[in-house]
């Protein structure tokens, strides 16, 4: 988009878009759920027009090819790992022509500390390792991109721990019949941050959170679910899986299909501004399986761990750490996020499955500073699951 265009189209968002917002939602009955803020229903038009236009700042303004410097940025660059990468995911790389590359990400400080990049964590220190999201294609670690503000809220909330490690993942990009960095290029990626925190920081696994919002979310699960089953292989030298797991939003089907109009799908679309029905939604799905093609969306427990085509006893979650999982009622991925639910109690229990789900929550509400309580309990269910770690 060219600034003329980009310029005109600020204006018509303030000026007409925004106008014709207000007077539609002023009315509670004519808002999406009961209860609702003017100010809710009002993001939630903007977040749905946003979705399908390059409107918003910072969907594309960083990426991984260089460190972008700045007052209190923190930014270093992560080695790649290709001794780490076997198996199924090394077979999967070559299969779409990605190698492991040199990677970036940021370092952020909690409030009233000031922590030098990469400096030795002290004794028992723990550390927070995000995966952000953005359908695999957009956004970016910088703590300036608009993304930051889940991650960094879950630091500032947190009693005990002071710093966190955004990785600045390769993202997908079309065109569709050949994109580049599709699946398993940020999980590539995503092995090398954490191999990063253990062998070039010195973090124990055991004192690393790894957390991820929305595809960021599914990153996270695939990446301690590459960690969890290379253990298994009885290979000392390979970093153990992290204590802990949290996942907000977190996208876990990929597959695009039919569903019963019961389905969350249906019923939660007037009131989130994701919409697996648009022609964007699929090819972004489309574009981040690759060469595994559909496929890879509906059987591949890497890509879609919560997709009901692969059947229960083919999911395994064994081995897992302790994992939160922040849902929300009126999202359209609700669904799927019971079922990955499910599926980890099945292998974990109860007790090392926290699930909450808001009912006035829509997708990944609590990166959203202003949201109102449903963020704040959220948040407080996060900052409290964390705590027991330390023991």
């Amino acid at each position: 988009m060219d600034a003329v265009t980009k310029a005109s189209d600020i204006l018509t968002t303030l000026f007409i878009r925004l106008p014709l917002w207000l007077l539609q939602a002023i009315p509670p009955w004519n808002r999406p759920r009961p209860g609702w803020t003017l100010f809710r229903t009002v993001l939630l038009q903007y977040l749905k027009y946003s979705e399908a236009s390059p409107f918003p700042a910072g969907l594309d303004a960083y990426d991984y090819t260089a460190i972008v410097g700045g007052r209190g940025i923190k930014g270093v660059w992560v080695p790649p790992t290709p001794h780490l990468v076997r198996g199924e995911v090394k077979a999967w790389a070559n299969l779409a022509d990605v190698e492991c590359a040199r990677i970036l990400g940021y370092w952020y400080d909690k409030s009233g500390h000031d922590t030098p990049p990469g400096a030795i964590p002290a004794e028992g220190e723990r550390v927070i390792y995000h995966l952000h999201g953005g359908a695999f294609a957009r956004f970016s670690a910088h703590p300036s991109d608009t993304s930051s503000h889940g991650p960094r809220a879950i630091l500032e909330h947190s009693r005990s721990i002071h710093r966190l490690f955004n990785l600045e993942y390769r993202r997908t990009k079309g065109p569709a019949d050949a994109p580049t960095n599709p699946f398993p290029t940020a999980l590539l990626d995503a092995i090398a941050g954490y191999n990063y925190l253990v062998t070039e920081v010195g973090f124990l696994p055991e004192n690393i959170v790894v957390t991820g919002d929305s595809a960021g979310a599914n990153l996270a699960l695939a990446l301690v679910r590459y960690l969890v089953e290379q253990r298994g292989q009885d290979d000392t030298a390979f970093p153990r899986p992290p204590g802990a797991l949290g996942l907000v939003s977190p996208w876990v089907d990929l597959s695009v299909r039919g569903h019963e109009p019961s389905s969350s799908l249906y019923i939660n679309r007037d009131a989130d501004y994701v919409d697996t029905f648009t022609a964007s939604w699929t090819l972004q799905a489309y574009q981040y399986c690759g060469a595994l093609g559909w496929a890879g969306a509906e059987k591949n427990r890497y890509i879609s761990p919560a997709c009901e085509l692969i059947p229960d006893e083919e999911i395994s979650f064994a081995g897992f750490p302790r994992t939160i999982i922040i849902a929300g009622g009126a999202e359209v991925l609700r669904d799927q996020m019971r079922v990955l639910r499910s599926r980890m109690v099945k292998d974990l229990g109860d007790k090392d499955v926290d699930y909450h789900e808001f009912p006035g929550g829509f997708h990944n509400f609590m990166a959203i500073p202003g949201y109102g309580s449903e963020r704040t309990q959220a948040l407080d269910s996060v900052r409290d699951w964390l705590e027991p770690a330390q023991s």
